[in-house]
Formats: structure tokens, C-alpha cells, sequence
């Protein structure tokens, strides 16, 4: 007995080592606040300073409208990486935050709706660290302009059943914290005892939205189209306009319909209007496809098959590998090069969040290493930094830069003269995205490629380069059915049991240029809902349930 006695002394002694025994040293909790409420998730409204923050300002109960700052601020007894360390004490704190960091649970009316474990890389605010901060502030939502995790935290947690369970009425919001760590790629990460939780009443009221902005807008005069007479459903369009002004289709800015070339609906929210430049970010790489075609047409380009050795002396360049020589305009155009970079990796060294800060996009794209899994031309995968050196090529080649080029061969004979280009460090104009444009500009742009590359009687773009662009190149792995052009995307929409194919310029926000094959139909969607998880799920939603319905069943 004695002896068991003393083993569980032992065993509880060296728990108790484990636990407070802390990896690296923790700030010291001196704050009267913090430490009445050590395991707390508190919320606020706003960004109040731990100084300044009182008991008092806690929230009971808050009215989340869809502009609002609902904010929490976690109070702890440790640092983020000790609570890892209890998880495997063998580990540096490097190590431990390489692999882990905190678990994120979501509760409404008691009901588990989400939990996320977030990234490693994720940061808890300028001067905080956790590495030794006790307590820490993000915002959910925030109406300041900030850029957090937390808040694209928030918006999953919506997509993922939040949005459903928040009801008009009043609901019980509660948020558990745990540390995790993954230690292996292909294992189950491990999940600690809990740290922290609180809780909120969420009061949840619908917008009352009016007339006037459940109306059809009125197209005014001077946008350079012919109005269409042709029928539609007013009322799906009323409805449309209502889940807008509601924000059930959030930070959608315009939206433009063209039929049989002429202009059936031009309307505009959330404060953007006719003159709005838009940013629509990789919507504007379609344009480098664009001005490619142009390119071949005039004799400047040879054509798509056109190697990379043509332009540049690749050994001059990091990383030299003999299948940098055989990569085609074409690889670049298709998103297939055999290039080690993928948008889609963040791990990627040729991921384009690698790029932006580098001196020289063309370099970096250069000395980027071959893949050796890929071949050219042999599979998809999203690459922006291939489509600066597609603008690359092309101001090299074509006479007095791209820019004037793009000018005097595009947009000049289209009337086109409301946009704004972005420019590389090298002052080139920016192939990568983020081509401003008006929202009937864009239209005319898409409209082009519906004429089969004719403007008003003018062939500005060759008819074989509009359909070699607008022609299934190559599949998209893990989208069904869905396949990639010349810098254009194709996918179908099914709706009352028939298919109606598509090609589409598309970009963060959930902006597209929409052009189908069978259907005399254009349509121009602009949204600010940056890296926003409904983005393009709302895009496709407004052409499904109200645009088609509106058109087909007038």
C-alpha cells in the first residue's frame, strides 16, 4: 500500500512538473483582469486596450448586424507554445509552432457547429507573441478595414452551418479554445484540454429592406449599348436585388447583363455605380491571353507554341533544368508548365505570395526550380507568376511596350477608355490581375469574345484565337467536370435538367465575366468578398436561381 501510495505521489508530482514547468517564460499576469478571469474568451465591442479594458465592458448580449466589430479577447494562465509543450515535451518551441497552435470551437444554442484548427503561421496581433503572451485580441468582424484570420475564421464558421444556425432571434454564441499539434502530415493532430471558453447572446435581426432597393435600376442613358427589349422575370430580379440589400449575397458591387448584344440589365450596390473602377484582381489575367492573340495576329509572336528559350537565355538563371527550354507560350497560357509553383500550395516556392515582394517578378519566375513530378503541357495548376512572364514576353516583342499596345490595338477600337492598370516593380503593366475597369467596359470585353472576336464590324481579335481559347484545353483536378482555356475557365451550370456551358474570367471576390456557349448571354458579376469563402458560391447563385430563371422563363 505504501508503496502505491508513493507511486501516485510520483506520478502526480511529475503532472504537476509537466503543467507548470513552463518550455520558454510566460508574461507575467499582473493585470487585475486577466487574472479574475484566467480561462476566459470575453467579448467586446470594438478594440478596447487591455489598459483601458474593464468587467464592465464584457458583452452579455450583442446585435450582430452585418457591419458590426464584435471582438474577443482570450485571457490565459500559460503562452501558446507551453499548453503545446504539455502536448509533446520533447519538441523545441520552433518545432512546436511550426506544428501547432490553438483549436477553435463554435457553439450556437449549445448545438457543436465548427471547429478549425488554425495555422500554424497564425499571429495574435502586433506585440504579441506566443512564444510568452498570456492574453490576446482578434475581431471576428470589423468594419476598420483590418485584415485578420480570425475573420475569415468567422466567415467559415458561417459557411459551415453558422449562417443557417443564426436565425432571426436572439441565440447562445459560445467559443472553446484548445492547443493542437500535428505531428505527422497524414495523422491526426493531437488536441489538448481545454483553455479557454466564453459565451454571447447573438441578437440576429433580418434587415428590412425597401422599395426602392428591391426595384429594378433604371438603366440610364449614355452607356454606349443598345437597350434589349426583350422580356425577362422581373421578379426574380426584384428577388435578386432584395438577398443584395439583405447581405444573404454579400459585397456584390454590380451586375450586368447583355443579351443578343445589347444591354437587358445594368445595376449597381453597395456603393459603386457606372463610373466605378473595379478591382476584379485574376479577372484581368484573361486580358494577357487577350493581347497574346493580338500578338500572334500581327507577327510579333510566332505563336503559342513558342518556347521559353526564344525569349530568355535560361541559363543565366537559377536552378537551370533543359525543361525550362521546352516550355510553350501555350503551358503558360494553360496553366500547365512543369514550373515548381502552385498558387494553391503555400508551400510552394513559386506560390505567387513568394513573388509580390521580390524585386523582379521575371527573375523570380525564371529561377524558380522544375518540378519533377510535372511535364510540360500535363497537368493544371494555378500559377500567376507564368502569367507575368506572359505580359513579359509581350512587351519585350511588341512595338513601344504592352501597355500602349494593349491600348491602341484593344481597347481604343472598343471604345474602352475608362481602366487602370497595375505595374510590376519593373513598371510593366501587370498581367497578374487587378485591371480596373468599368463594369460596362468589362462587358464590352467579354462581349468580344461572345462576337467570336468581331466589335461592331471589325474583326479585333482572329476568330481562331477566340476559339482556341474558349476550348476545353485541359481538365481542372478535383473540380468536376470543370476545365481551363487559354487563361479562361469553363464549367456548366444544370438548371430544370439542361446544361448550359460556359468560359469565364475570374478573380478573388467572387468577380466573373460570364460568357455561354449556347445561350445569348454575357454577364458581368463584380464583388468586393475577398478571399471570402462564399465568394464565387454566391457568383454561381446569382446566375443560377435569378439571372437563367429570369432569362428562360421570362
Amino acid at each position: 500500500m505504501k508503496r502505491i501510495l508513493l507511486l501516485l505521489l510520483i506520478c502526480m508530482a511529475s503532472e504537476s512538473y509537466s503543467q507548470t514547468n513552463d518550455l520558454l517564460p510566460a508574461d507575467a499576469i499582473a493585470n487585475p483582469l486577466h487574472k479574475a478571469n484566467i480561462g476566459k474568451v470575453t467579448f467586446m465591442d470594438g478594440n478596447i486596450p487591455l489598459d483601458q479594458y474593464q468587467a464592465s465592458d464584457f458583452l452579455k448580449s450583442y446585435l450582430l448586424a452585418y457591419r458590426s466589430d464584435l471582438n474577443i479577447r482570450v485571457f490565459m494562465a500559460n503562452s501558446v507554445v507551453n499548453y503545446l509543450h504539455q502536448l509533446a515535451p520533447g519538441l523545441s518551441a520552433e518545432q512546436l509552432l511550426e506544428k501547432g497552435n490553438l483549436q477553435f470551437a463554435f457553439y450556437i444554442d449549445n448545438q457543436f457547429i465548427y471547429k478549425e484548427n488554425i495555422n500554424p503561421g497564425c499571429t495574435f496581433g502586433s506585440g504579441g507573441s506566443k512564444k510568452s503572451s498570456t492574453t490576446f485580441r482578434v475581431p471576428l468582424t470589423s468594419t476598420k478595414g483590418e485584415d485578420w484570420w480570425a475573420m475569415y475564421l468567422w466567415d467559415r464558421f458561417k459557411g459551415y452551418g453558422g449562417e443557417n444556425a443564426l436565425t432571426e432571434g436572439t441565440h447562445l454564441l459560445k467559443i472553446e479554445l484548445r492547443p493542437y499539434l500535428k505531428l505527422e502530415e497524414n495523422t491526426e493532430p493531437l488536441v489538448g484540454n481545454l483553455i479557454a471558453e466564453g459565451q454571447v447572446q447573438l441578437v440576429i435581426k433580418t434587415p428590412k429592406v425597401t422599395a426602392k432597393e428591391i426595384a429594378i435600376q433604371k438603366i440610364m442613358p449614355e452607356s454606349g449599348w443598345e437597350l434589349s427589349n426583350l422580356p425577362f422575370n422581373k421578379k426574380k430580379i426584384q428577388a435578386l436585388n432584395a438577398e443584395i440589400a439583405q447581405h444573404n449575397l454579400k459585397e456584390i458591387t454590380s451586375i450586368v447583363v447583355i443579351r443578343e448584344g445589347k444591354l437587358m440589365l445594368e445595376e449597381y450596390f453597395n456603393g459603386a455605380n457606372r463610373n466605378t473602377l473595379h478591382d476584379t484582381r485574376s479577372a484581368g489575367k484573361s486580358f494577357a491571353s487577350t493581347l497574346m492573340g493580338l500578338a500572334v495576329k500581327d507577327g510579333y509572336i510566332k505563336d503559342e507554341n513558342q518556347t521559353l528559350n526564344s525569349f530568355y537565355d535560361l541559363k543565366a538563371f537559377a536552378n537551370y533544368d533543359p525543361k525550362k527550354d521546352e516550355i510553350k507560350i501555350k503551358d503558360l497560357l494553360t496553366m500547365s508548365s512543369a514550373f515548381e509553383g502552385s498558387d494553391a500550395n503555400s508551400e510552394s516556392p513559386g506560390n505567387e505570395e513568394n513573388m509580390y515582394p521580390s524585386e523582379n517578378w521575371v527573375k523570380f519566375t525564371l529561377d524558380l526550380p522544375i518540378e519533377k513530378s510535372k511535364t510540360n503541357g500535363g497537368q493544371w495548376d494555378y500559377f500567376t507568376a507564368g502569367v507575368v512572364l506572359l505580359g513579359d514576353m509581350l512587351n519585350q516583342k511588341v512595338p513601344d511596350g504592352m501597355e500602349k499596345y494593349a491600348d491602341e490595338k484593344l481597347f481604343k477600337p472598343m471604345g474602352i477608355d475608362n481602366y487602370q492598370w497595375q505595374y510590376t516593380p519593373q513598371k510593366v503593366a501587370n498581367t497578374a490581375g487587378s485591371l480596373q475597369m468599368t463594369s460596362l467596359e468589362y462587358a464590352k470585353y467579354a462581349q468580344l469574345y461572345k462576337n467570336n472576336g468581331e466589335w461592331k464590324g471589325a474583326q479585333i481579335l482572329p476568330a481562331e484565337w477566340v476559339q482556341k481559347t474558349l476550348t476545353k484545353q485541359i481538365q481542372i483536378p478535383g473540380r468536376d467536370q470543370q476545365f481551363y482555356g487559354y487563361l479562361f475557365w469553363n464549367k456548366t451550370v444544370n438548371i430544370d435538367g439542361k446544361a448550359y456551358e460556359t468560359f469565364y474570367c475570374a478573380g478573388n471576390g467572387g468577380n466573373e465575366f460570364i460568357i455561354f456557349k449556347d445561350l445569348p448571354l454575357t454577364i458581368i458579376i463584380t464583388s468586393k468578398a475577398y478571399n471570402k469563402p462564399y465568394a464565387h458560391a454566391q457568383a454561381d447563385r446569382i446566375v443560377k436561381d435569378f439571372i437563367l430563371p429570369s432569362v428562360l422563363k421570362p
